[in-house]
């Protein structure tokens, strides 16, 4: 059982939202965060200390008086559960309450221990707030977002439960939960911070690795369908550049394609005195830089998906809100460690190689799709008569027009911040908006990427080497094949787009 106590690392999101791992809290945090709150208690008197006694933003030139102090933290979470738009699905908003969860327990926020206790309840049974796309600037963190967690929190908004959105109020009752005892700050505690833009991230990596996995397996069929030479891959080659991701992609590749029988040796065939008289080859000396440059595009894809990571997990093990407290020192600091810059500028570049990622998909689909280019395929890898039929051609375009949305999408959010909040909120990281749109992002490539598998399998049917490619690929075509049946006669293509895409993006390619 993963545990709460001081530190999460990518495994552990992944053992709680994708495979829904109870979790537990370590004593040490609950004395911690105890502490946090009592040192705060007693530090705010004849103090004035932002979010305790004063108003928010602009507004925080205002004195709180004591009697009214509970009821500011309320106002608080109620006037910014203001968001519009798509809900955010459970699985991106129970990673921002894992991230919100573990930032809270550093004891950094000095907020009551009861926060602790309730979203880890709320994990554990796997009720998800209500939590619309719209509405974060990304600094002062995520505060539209995370008002309507802190709404949930305090018993008011609505929830997913079971699939079902249902009043928080019903479903507490349901459960046995009772509200957060709203004390000194659990308002500004919960709401100022990038708990949501880090979640979403951490999910986007997720996904991201797994469908870097699916690219290279598709990568690496292509070059077996057309019998391609595999020095491009070999270790000699790729370790004259020194990039550990080049390195590390065409190691992948090679492992992949190790039990192949269709793959070449350039020294059978191009580095022998019988090629002396030959003045035009028939065959391509080198391949499209869609099939022999896969190391040097994925490289950087796989090198920047690590640092994001990094980054990410960072952001998610750190105090990321306003003020600080520091019980050791006795002190409370006023600063801005709500700001998402990290975490935007990480999404823009994780959104970037995804679309790469997704340009590519799509240039080795076109490679497979023209004859012209292949000579080895019917024209849109048609199994069925030329002319009468038309194979692959349709979903062609569906991969087209999506990969031109992710290169639209690709702009990026770090450098777009429109002052608000009075001026006080005078730049901002966007950083919700980022890791929304990367989410787009990726959810478009899977597309992509189910359309080229899906005619990878198709000329493998048409070239029958079902018994020659090397058994990963083979792995991928029995998947596709359990969903996708050949076919030469047309037949409606998106249940299976539709039904390849889910089977890649819900499973790892092992």
């Amino acid at each position: 059982m993963p545990q709460i106590k001081g530190r999460l690392e990518i495994t552990d999101f992944y053992s709680i939202i994708f495979d829904e791992e109870e979790i537990s809290v370590d004593d040490k945090v609950i004395k911690t965060v105890q502490e946090s709150f009592d040192f705060l208690k007693e530090f705010s008197k004849n103090k004035v200390i932002y979010g305790v006694n004063t108003g928010f933003g602009p507004m925080a030139q205002y004195k709180i008086k004591d009697s009214q102090t509970i009821q500011l933290q309320y106002n608080l979470i109620r006037s910014h559960a203001s968001g519009t738009g798509n809900p955010i699905p459970p699985k991106y908003v129970k990673a921002a309450m894992l991230a919100r969860l573990n930032t809270l327990s550093l004891g950094n926020s000095g907020v009551h221990p009861s926060v602790i206790e309730v979203m880890t309840s709320l994990i554990n049974k796997d009720i998800t707030p209500l939590i619309y796309e719209h509405g974060g600037v990304g600094a002062s963190g995520d505060l539209v977002q995370l008002a309507h967690l802190a709404l949930v929190l305090i018993g008011e908004g609505e929830v997913f439960f079971k699939g079902e959105l249902k009043p928080t109020k019903e479903i507490f009752a349901q459960q046995g939960i009772t509200p957060i005892e709203v004390k000194l700050r659990e308002g500004l505690g919960l709401i100022n911070g990038t708990s949501v833009m880090t979640g979403v991230g951490i999910v986007n990596a997720i996904y991201t690795r797994r469908l870097l996995e699916w690219v290279i397996s598709c990568s690496s069929a292509i070059n077996e369908i057309v019998q391609a030479y595999d020095d491009h891959l070999s270790s000699d080659l790729n370790e004259t550049k020194r990039h550990h991701g080049q390195r590390e992609i065409a190691r992948s590749m090679r492992s992949h394609l190790k039990d192949s029988s269709l793959t070449r040796k350039r020294e059978h065939h191009l580095y022998t005195d019988t090629n002396g008289n030959v003045s035009v080859f028939e065959e391509k000396v080198q391949e499209y830089y869609s099939l022999r440059c896969v190391p040097q595009i994925l490289g950087p894809v796989l090198d920047t998906l690590n640092g994001v990571e990094h980054v990410l997990i960072e952001e998610v093990n750190s105090a990321n809100d306003n003020p600080i407290v520091n019980v050791e020192k006795k002190h409370v600091y006023h600063g801005g460690n709500f700001h998402g810059d990290y975490v935007s500028l990480e999404m823009d570049k994780l959104k970037i190689v995804v679309t790469k990622m997704s340009m590519l998909a799509e240039r080795q689909l076109n490679y497979l799709l023209n004859s012209k280019l292949n000579d080895i395929l019917p024209p849109f890898v048609n199994l069925g008569t030329l002319g009468l039929n038309f194979g692959m051609q349709g979903v062609q375009f569906t991969a087209t027009s999506t990969t031109a949305e992710n290169q639209m999408l690709s702009n990026p959010m770090y450098v777009h911040s429109i002052p608000n909040n009075n001026d006080n909120q005078d730049i901002v990281s966007m950083g919700t908006n980022a890791a929304l749109i990367t989410k787009k992002v990726i959810e478009n490539a899977f597309e992509v990427v189910a359309i080229e598998m899906i005619t990878v399998v198709q000329a493998i049917e048409y070239l029958q080497v079902q018994d020659l490619v090397s058994t990963k690929t083979k792995n991928m075509y029995d998947a596709v094949r359990k969903i996708v049946p050949p076919f030469k006669e047309d037949t409606i293509m998106y249940p299976y787009v539709n039904q390849v895409k889910e089977f890649i993006t819900n499973h790892k390619n092992n």
